[in-house]
């Protein structure tokens, strides 16, 4: 564990610290306490499941349980078809249709996957990345068949298309294309979805990926830095684009490190707002934050462990001072989760607000030694890992070149070596291993039904006959057109969702402009 390996810490560990440079009073700059005076005495976190899988009905029924058992908002997962541009009877698709999240293919899906849920009420999260303009677009056509003002709609699409290339591969254009695209959404959004968060920043999946806390701040907060250089290039106000970022974070297993990890992260992005970039807005240069409990950390042996390991790294979330949280079900290191899991999730979210305390007081680990030099040290380390980056020509350069895919793998390879070596403990693992390993959840996993895929080919072939023909080649060229003349992408998108053209469909046409990305092994 990263913790510091002395017994304990004395004023003397934090003597380089001004109080009021450093810390200061929650909803102050540099926001370490918190972005907000009173936080959650005044206003809860919200409650978010991420849910999605097999068919847009399928996934439509699980929002309206979690919905009536307390969640506040949506947290949309997409099946990797999806996610990567192709629609269900692609041959790439073989096999991946609904399996890892929602299938959407047109805008029919969509408005199936949102059927009575008031837009206009509820905040909701997609996480998708490649496709996220297309989502985007789905989503504020199905607003505006029921008549609802894309105005008024609220909630995030993760849109975070840099870290696809460092961590979790599901991207479809080169980088810079995809760039173009990201500032295309926060552009459109900034003129006609105000109260829509246009990117969600994700050191989440750096850190599955093996990262250590300081690298997840370090290369989440280099992404950022570039989203919002290309802004302003853009010709985007950096207030104006600072107020709708938000970020999405991995709440790990090292509790005081978590905690100020996510203190560390804040502080460190409003100093670089403010003084890298000019934001004179407060809530421009205040870090907001999703958080999710860590996948990577869960285990098919004794799994309802999990169960522990994720209420300890929700709470180490809620005293670090999230916005937003979602928990992972503890048998989804062998499956997606059960209703019974998913319930057990929110379950332990609503018993840390309710029950443990910990919201009545405005951050209540601040001045503790531990936490305050573990947040002056991931600080340094996290700044230093950008300097580092920046040396190595920013963000984007050090993606092309696999500077930071490497600083990842081989600080995942150090990690995996501490735990088959015993020095990282995984208990039910490499130690208190139990004969019967799954046993009591095994037999209850959730199942996806075979027959999905061969109706949700059925449906996607469905729409392609009875659509307009002209309307939506029409559609198509004009999504075309706009790729290649530099205009803003999203009007054409949502006007192609609209005439009934799929999403492969959408992202054949940016394809056929942008071409398609090629990674380059490191070593």
């Amino acid at each position: 564990m990263a913790s510091s390996a002395r017994p304990y810490l004395t004023p003397e560990d934090l003597a380089g610290s001004d109080f009021e440079r450093d810390i200061g009073a929650p909803g102050a700059f540099p926001y370490t306490r918190g972005i907000q005076p009173d936080m959650y005495r005044g206003r809860p976190w919200t409650m978010r499941q991420y849910a999605g899988f097999a068919t847009a009905a399928d996934s439509n029924r699980r929002f309206h349980y979690l919905l009536a058992r307390g969640v506040t908002g949506l947290s949309v997962a997409f099946d990797l078809p999806t996610q990567i541009g192709y629609d269900s009877d692609h041959p790439h698709a073989a096999g991946e249709v609904g399996r890892v999240g929602v299938a959407i293919d047109s805008i029919e899906d969509m408005a199936v996957l949102l059927e009575g849920i008031p837009l206009d009420r509820v905040s909701t999260s997609m996480t998708i990345n490649a496709t996220a303009i297309i989502l985007l677009a789905l989503y504020a056509a199905v607003a505006r068949r029921h008549g609802t003002p894309i105005r008024a709609l609220s909630g995030t699409v993760q849109n975070d298309i840099l870290k696809e290339y460092v961590a979790r591969g599901t991207y479809i254009f080169p980088p810079r294309p995809s760039l173009r695209v990201v500032t295309d959404v926060m552009a459109f959004c900034a003129r006609e979805m105000p109260r829509w968060n246009t990117i969600s920043v994700s050191g989440y999946h750096i850190r599955e990926a093996g990262a250590t806390a300081a690298q997840e701040v370090a290369f989440t907060l280099a992404h950022a830095c570039a989203y919002v250089q290309a802004a302003a290039d853009a010709g985007l106000d950096v207030d104006a684009v600072g107020q709708r970022l938000s970020f999405f974070f991995n709440a790990h297993n090292d509790f005081l490190e978590e905690i100020a990890k996510f203190r560390a992260a804040r502080r460190l992005w409003a100093r670089i707002m403010r003084d890298r970039f000019g934001a004179a807005n407060p809530r421009a240069q205040q870090l907001r934050f999703h958080t999710q409990t860590a996948g990577s950390t869960l285990t098919a042996q004794q799994p309802d462990n999990n169960i522990v390991r994720v209420a300890l790294q929700a709470l180490a979330a809620v005293l670090g001072g999230t916005q937003s949280l979602h928990c992972n079900g503890r048998d989804e290191a062998l499956a997606l989760p059960t209703e019974e899991s998913a319930t057990i999730a929110l379950r332990t979210q609503q018993i840390i607000l309710h029950e443990s305390g910990v919201a009545n007081t405005v951050d209540p680990v601040g001045g503790a030694y531990a936490i305050e030099a573990l947040t002056d040290r991931l600080e340094r380390d996290a700044a230093a890992l950008m300097d580092a980056v920046e040396a190595h020509g920013g963000a984007l350069r050090a993606i092309e070149s696999g500077y930071i895919q490497q600083q990842i793998q081989d600080a995942a390879y150090r990690a995996q070596q501490a735990v088959d070596g015993g020095d990282t403990v995984v208990v039910g693992v490499n130690r208190f291993a139990d004969r019967d390993g799954a046993a009591g959840v095994a037999g209850d996993l959730f199942r996806l039904d075979p027959e999905v895929e061969r109706r949700q080919i059925e449906r996607v072939r469905a729409v392609r006959a009875g659509r307009s023909e002209q309307g939506w080649q029409s559609a198509l060229a004009a999504v075309e057109r706009a790729a290649r003349d530099g205009a803003n992408l999203v009007p054409p998108i949502i006007a192609a969702c609209e005439a009934q053209a799929t999403l492969g469909e959408i992202a054949d046409a940016l394809r056929r402009v942008f071409g398609e990305y090629q990674e380059t092994p490191t070593r």
